[in-house]
């Protein structure tokens, strides 16, 4: 008789240096505890998570693997044998929540098709943490990833986006490389129609965390530095 399969749990972690337990539930420590099997982003930080949040629990019992852009799709069946046979697997994203804006999203898909019960667990989110406080649209919105680094591409889809905002009262969310935020900020001062309502929200949930939302004229007047700052940006027409 085959054992009974594990879980598959995504579990959270702090978008920064926030201490883990200021912002994750008390349910992550104890999935921790009991996990011995993860497969994680980034080995050196994710070990560094979990220490922090279970110092006892012995680093080299773990059984870690990676799943990152690098990682080819026919690796990702074995990333949830040890579900297949009884125990529980982790997954841990670089920073926020597993499979939102991570690759994470590629073994929940091989959970679901072997069928393996999937836990999502509480956690931040930048994604839903910058509309909460943006006071744009929460009812309609799109997030659209990463925006083409070519200017004049880049230029085309932010129009394209922004009327697509207007004739559907649609929010429009967007990230970038934190060394690039700043050229992402200038490209939608310089694109976007001046009443079209823009929210920055940099450094979400530390110390230094920065949310504002002014239309594109007013922003033009207000100076900000976002240079290798984790910022999401979010503009209504």
């Amino acid at each position: 008789m085959s054992p009974e399969k594990g879980n598959l749990y995504l579990i959270p972690c702090p978008i920064g240096d926030t201490p883990p337990l200021e912002v994750l539930p008390l349910l992550v420590k104890k999935s921790i505890e009991e996990i011995d099997h993860f497969v994680v982003e980034n080995e050196r930080s994710a070990r560094r998570f979990i220490k922090s949040i279970v110092p006892r629990k012995s680093q080299p019992d773990l059984h870690i693997r990676l799943i990152n852009k690098f990682t080819d799709e026919s690796e990702i069946p074995q990333m949830i044998e040890p579900c297949l046979k009884g125990l529980h697997v982790g997954v841990i994203s670089e920073a926020g929540c597993p499979g939102i804006a991570d690759p994470g999203a590629l073994i929940v898909e091989q959970a679901h098709s072997n069928g393996i019960k999937v836990v999502p667990l509480v956690g931040p989110s930048s994604i839903l943490l910058a509309l909460m406080a943006s006071g744009l649209n929460g009812q309609s919105f799109a997030f659209n990833g990463y925006l083409p680094i070519d200017k004049r591409e880049r230029r085309m889809e932010i129009k394209r986006l922004e009327k697509q905002s207007a004739e559907q009262q649609q929010s429009q969310l967007f990230i970038e490389t934190p060394y690039r935020s700043d050229q992402l900020f200038e490209s939608m001062l310089n694109t976007l129609h001046g009443q079209t309502q823009l929210c920055v929200a940099a450094d979400i949930t530390l110390t230094t965390e920065f949310i504002e939302t002014h239309t594109v004229d007013a922003w033009k007047k207000i100076k900000v530095d976002l240079n290798k700052r984790p910022t999401l940006f979010i503009f209504q027409k």
